[in-house]
């Protein structure tokens, strides 16, 4: 008995079909850069001119587009997270925003803004924080925990002496 293989099916995705499958499953989780979406394509294997031809449609369609997520990146992580500048800027360049995108989405943000929600995380810290004589501990963690959202040393310093003698002076009347 003799066996055939099957005719060659032409029902089966192409590259390409199958590069714009991943993408739009990666884009349903959360909107991405284009370089994210690059490096996932590259990661699988996917050639260049595959992988370019699939990205220009979806820009072309609007479902990438670099300076949206950078905005919708910014005000989040501004919201939830606390983060300054610079932190965000070293959020997008990791996500592959360029740099002119970064500089546009970030000039919204001045320093009397950054300054004002450093001042919002210290309060809320320290409503839940015991004081007494010696708060280096506290004011230790509370320089750490804007540092860690990339505020300067200097201002997270001036914030957190500031506030915790406005909490002193709050807990005394």
């Amino acid at each position: 008995m003799t066996v055939s293989c099957p005719p060659p099916s032409t029902s089966e995705p192409s590259r390409e079909e199958q590069a714009r499958a991943l993408c739009l499953r990666l884009l349903t989780a959360r909107s991405r850069t284009r370089a994210e979406l690059s490096g996932h394509l590259a990661k699988r294997g996917y050639p260049d001119d595959v992988s370019n031809r699939v990205l220009d449609r979806l820009a072309a369609v609007g479902l990438i587009d670099d300076v949206d997520f950078a905005q919708q990146w910014v005000s989040s992580r501004r919201a939830k997270a606390g983060k300054s500048k610079r932190a965000l800027a070293a959020e997008l360049h990791t996500k592959g925003v360029d740099n002119d995108v970064i500089t546009a989405v970030l000039a919204g943000i001045d320093a009397g803004a950054e300054r004002e929600r450093a001042e919002e995380l210290i309060r809320t810290k320290l409503r839940r924080e015991t004081l007494g004589e010696d708060d280096t501990r506290v004011t230790r963690r509370l320089v750490a925990l804007l540092a860690r959202r990339g505020y300067s040393q200097s201002v997270a310093c001036e914030v957190v002496f500031a506030e915790l003698a406005a909490e002193r002076e709050r807990r005394r009347v």
